[in-house]
């Protein structure tokens, strides 16, 4: 018979806790007189964690050579054909009583049911500082800016979803980074999100977890997901500012600063600085074509962006821009035959020129690049 709820439990020699977590999932289903089943994905331990599940009823056990905590989740959930998910580690830091509060929001319609230890309950030794007062809020404060919603812990391990809500996510991590994933593809998709506060217990045995590490898997996750955030912000601060400069550096005969010339000084870091702002907006538009060609994210303002930047247009400013460059270039010429090729005093007009000489070419190739990733393929 087909179970109505699975239990995917990953497990990393966990043979003190796991036998624990599989007895609190067994009384639940027991009480609630639920057609249950528990997956504990075995990734590769090398203690007894097998052997001691294998001692419970209602637990099946899959092996995941792949290493990662998202590879296993997802053997499990992939390999079961319940309606109800639940998600959760074996480490006994969460209290398996409480899965009928999940069951229930799922019942109610809800399409992921997420645990919230910040709204619970944090037990004594369950938390670092770092990780309660730093680590965790930084990390979900982030994925609410960048992405929406009123996650409040989008790194809890418990967690509830449907078998439908599920494959819509269309999830693919396999490491820490899946936790944020799953939230990020959540609300991508719309699906309909609850939070449950929860108690969050001391873990049994050594902890798996990398702080660092781990911290820099979910932000790169994010950044990756967000190129508004990653290149538009930066790229164009770094183009406002340096342009400005460079236009008041070249509009005026000096700038005096402690009593020394730095116009042609600051002309050139900021000429610079306005060429690496628009190398990087060339990187912003070709991530925006990639993430809306593979379906990762798609608006209005999208597709009316890639409708009126098209190919020949930007070729035609990239274009304008290096012509306007050599127009400059040419000017120095015209000036230093004028003097019999004598003394050459146009720097500032110079660098000013081959900057836009630059920005033209990073368009024109940038824009060929943009293109070959609008292309499709079936």
């Amino acid at each position: 018979m087909k179970p109505e709820i699975s239990v995917v439990l990953p497990c990393l020699n966990e043979e003190k806790s796991v036998g624990v977590c599989i007895k609190k999932i067994n009384d639940v289903f027991e009480k609630l007189n639920l057609q249950g089943e528990i997956i504990v994905v075995d990734n590769g331990s090398t203690d007894n964690s097998v052997e001691e599940a294998k001692r419970f009823k209602n637990v099946r056990i899959l092996f995941e050579n792949i290493k990662g905590y998202g590879a296993a989740l997802r053997k499990g959930i992939e390999n079961t054909e319940a309606r109800y998910i639940i998600m959760g580690d074996a480490d006994n830091t969460y209290d398996f009583y409480e899965i009928p509060k999940f069951l229930e929001k799922l019942k109610e319609g809800y399409d992921l049911v997420i645990g919230s230890r910040f709204k619970g309950k944090i037990l004594k030794g369950a938390m670092s500082f770092s990780h309660r007062y730093i680590g965790n809020p930084i990390l979900s404060g982030m994925l609410r800016l960048f992405f929406g919603g009123n996650v409040s812990d989008a790194h809890c391990g418990l967690r509830a979803f449907t078998k439908e809500a599920y494959k819509k996510m269309n999830l693919k991590t396999t490491g820490m980074e899946f936790a944020s994933e799953m939230v990020i593809h959540a609300l991508k998709e719309k699906l309909k999100i609850a939070q449950i506060p929860i108690t969050y217990c001391p873990r049994i045995g050594e902890s798996k977890l990398s702080s660092f590490r781990d911290a820099w898997r979910h932000i790169r996750f994010m950044l990756l997901y967000s190129p508004d955030y990653l290149f538009l912000l930066p790229g164009l601060i770094l183009l406002f500012i340096g342009l400005y400069l460079s236009f008041n550096i070249l509009l005026k005969d000096n700038v005096y600063f402690f009593g020394r010339n730095w116009g042609i000084h600051v002309l050139f870091f900021s000429s610079v600085m306005a060429l690496v702002g628009w190398q990087i907006l060339n990187i912003w538009f070709s991530a925006k074509v990639y993430i809306h060609n593979v379906g990762l994210q798609e608006s209005k303002f999208i597709k009316t962006m890639l409708n009126f930047l098209t190919l020949e247009r930007i070729l035609f400013f990239g274009l304008v821009l290096f012509l306007f460059g050599i127009l400059g270039l040419s000017y120095i010429i015209y000036i230093w035959a004028k003097s019999n090729f004598g003394e050459l005093s146009q720097a500032k007009l110079g660098i000013f020129s081959v900057m836009l000489i630059a920005m033209g070419i990073q368009t024109i190739f940038g824009a060929f690049l943009s293109s070959v990733l609008q292309i499709k393929y079936k």
